[in-house]
């Protein structure tokens, strides 16, 4: 839930530290109930009928990582997992743990990059602003497109020279997601089989673990092609251990609109940012 928290608690914040604009105090505090209303009802209703994440879909949980077979760019990528620094720098999380595991298998011996760092030398989306408390213009996070363009910068930044970056938004259209889908069991088989690629995702986390509905970055730490399930490195401190969860559910995830309340924030759809290392 650490999004959900960056996102609403700290605009509002920012209006009531200020002690001006007591109208626009009475409002935000009304918005923050109302949107905590609104995303708390289908929590409520998923947990008590043991649907959803709270049912046979949710996540499993794992005790230790999954077994690299060989694979140094998932061993290293592990090795390099951290979590979120605060409660909307999921995705600085997330590029850390790429960009370290990248460095590593390139024969980087330096300290690992920290989350500080990148957001100290990558200038771009106004990413250290929206990882402040008072967030850009009140915004904190980042919405998928910009992610992609995070990344990129990032890989830039730290002269990581790749084949491509992807941003890859989901969709929910039979035709469309057939195709997105096809593309996507490929990817993850490249990356878990073949370590020549990295995947972060741009997820709705209630549609995983027992949480609300909320927008949310996390990189893929595996992909079994037996169970056609897929680990995901969840930086969410709440989030203890990672988990796996069905293809199927990995990709509900990926293709949420997300709530309606999130729209004023950017945040529209979800999907991945897919990053393809040179052969």
């Amino acid at each position: 839930m650490m999004l959900w928290c960056g996102i609403f608690g700290q605009s509002a914040h920012t209006i009531w530290a200020t002690g001006r604009h007591r109208n626009a105090e009475i409002l935000m505090r009304l918005t923050i109930v109302f949107m905590r209303t609104l995303l708390n009802i289908p929590y409520c209703i998923r947990r008590i009928t043991g649907t959803g994440a709270f049912g046979r879909c949710g996540a499993q949980y794992l005790d230790a990582p999954p077994a690299s077979d060989g694979n140094t760019l998932k061993t290293a990528l592990w090795a390099n997992y951290v979590k979120q620094f605060n409660a909307s720098s999921c995705s600085v999380a997330s590029v850390a743990a790429v960009i370290n595991a990248i460095r590593s298998v390139r024969g980087d011996t330096g300290p690992p990059v920290g989350q500080r760092e990148i957001l100290e030398r990558v200038d771009a989306v106004n990413w250290k602003a929206r990882m402040s408390r008072e967030g850009h213009h009140g915004r904190r996070g980042l919405p998928l497109p910009l992610l992609g363009i995070a990344v990129t910068q990032s890989l830039n930044a730290f002269d990581l020279r790749v084949q491509a970056v992807q941003t890859v938004q989901a969709a929910k259209g039979p035709h469309a997601a057939r195709r997105i889908k096809s593309v996507l069991r490929q990817r993850l088989l490249d990356f878990d089989r073949k370590g020549n690629s990295l995947i972060i995702a741009h997820f709705d986390q209630g549609a995983f673990v027992p949480e609300l509905n909320i927008p949310h970055i996390s990189p893929v730490g595996a992909y079994d092609v037996k169970s056609d399930a897929v680990t995901m490195m969840d930086v969410d401190p709440d989030q203890e251990r990672p988990y796996r969860v069905s293809f199927d559910t990995f990709y509900r995830g990926l293709a949420s609109d997300y709530h309606r309340v999130f729209q004023p924030f950017g945040y529209l759809s979800g999907g991945y940012v897919y990053v393809r290392l040179e052969d």
